[in-house]
């Protein structure tokens, strides 16, 4: 309950806001890369976190602003466009010295922004997973989702995709679908829309990610559609409002892991590989994947060598140690993530207990620099157990 108690305040402060902005903090924003007077980066199409307008190339522009924090503290910072050099980017500066959350230790941790008025802004710095996935959980965001404005509304949807949602729904409308199913839903939807099912094979980390994005799409789709129409107008008690909201927040954290699940699953058994899926290896532990298979994984006679462990898992700030106890005849555990950024040190224990991470090839600039060349994108991986 402590540890989501500053996601519930955050949670609070965005509905409360005009506007706001979540991002994941990357070594670059926390001076791991020695731009640490360069600020926080946001992309430009969060731009109006900032601004009122976009700028064009030429000159620089700023104001000045104060961003009152959860901790208490309130710092005095600079919006700033820069313009005039090679940058041509979107920072917040002047944290003044030694702000705590711009330190090497805070790269992974969730950033929010939220606009109170024109001057008065509120930050938010989450740290656990815990409190990461509240957040998320609460504006059914996934990992993927962020370094953009925080939609509290329906966003509009490209004709063809709505229609392909509508028609989903009215074949499910009345019990919301597996896991399984949507994942299923969505990557042939993706499929269907974008017509790149090669990428699969050519580059599957660009195909998960769009994956994901799609399944998040249909499930908030989903989820609007379903309550509106099994909920509608009617009036609920307290006790039947908080139980219909717990159940709602349940299922968007169940389902953001298992649905990562399903699309590497997916992945792998386009790219001929074979591997078991949550089966037992020691006790209770039941491990996302095991190449080749459980069975060689339990024969003594099998090569050690040629066990390969992976587990998935959306943030892993914290919850990478979990793994550690799982599948005790491999020594190395492999671990893919959609988290944007870790700090140094936490990076250093994982490769202490022979922890490799895989992220998607678009999230190792986000890493600190002296880490990235020991990551592996997710091609890399499946290349790997191929061999």
């Amino acid at each position: 309950m402590e540890e989501t108690l500053l996601a519930t305040r955050a949670i609070a402060a965005v509905n409360e806001s005009e506007i706001s902005f979540c991002k994941f903090l990357s070594a670059n924003d926390t001076g791991e890369t020695g731009a640490h007077q360069a600020g926080i980066y946001i992309p430009k199409p969060a731009v109006k976190i900032l601004f009122d307008e976009k700028f064009s190339r030429g000159e620089n522009h700023d104001r000045w602003v104060e961003i009152a924090w959860h901790d208490g503290k309130v710092t005095h910072n600079r919006f700033i466009y820069y313009g005039r050099s090679t940058r041509n980017e979107y920072r917040i500066t002047q944290f003044g010295r030694g702000f705590e959350y711009l330190s090497e230790e805070h790269t992974g941790d969730l950033f929010i922004l939220c606009k109170l008025d024109s001057d008065s802004y509120r930050g938010f710095i989450l740290s656990t997973d815990d409190e990461i996935d509240t957040f998320l959980s609460e504006f059914a965001l996934s990992p993927s989702d962020t370094g953009q404005l925080i939609s509290k509304g329906v966003e509009p949807l490209p004709v063809d995709q709505e229609s392909k949602f509508q028609e989903f729904f009215n074949q499910h409308k009345l019990a919301f679908p597996s896991t399984y199913e949507m994942s299923l839903q969505a990557r042939q939807i993706e499929d269907e829309i974008h017509n790149r099912a090669r990428d699969v094979i050519v580059d599957p980390d660009r195909k998960l990610l769009a994956w994901n994005k799609m399944e998040y799409d249909l499930f908030r789709f989903f989820e609007r559609c379903y309550y509106e129409t099994n909920i509608g107008n009617r009036k609920l008690d307290v006790d039947s409002f908080i139980e219909l909201a717990n159940s709602l927040l349940n299922r968007r954290k169940s389902r953001a892991g298992k649905s990562l699940e399903h699309h590497l699953s997916h992945i792998f058994t386009k790219n001929e590989l074979s591997f078991s899926e949550q089966k037992v290896t020691e006790g209770n532990s039941r491990p996302d994947f095991i190449f080749p298979d459980i069975g060689a994984y339990h024969n003594s006679n099998f090569p050690l060598e040629k066990l390969i462990f992976l587990a998935a898992k959306t943030t892993c700030k914290d919850r990478w140690r979990q793994i550690l106890r799982e599948a005790d005849r491999i020594p190395v555990k492999f671990l893919f993530t959609l988290q944007q950024g870790i700090s140094p040190k936490q990076l250093a224990e994982m490769e202490k207990d022979n922890v490799k991470l895989v992220v998607p090839k678009e999230n190792i600039n986000l890493f600190p620099d002296p880490y990235r060349p020991k990551l592996m994108t997710l091609l890399q991986f499946i290349r790997l157990a191929k061999q």
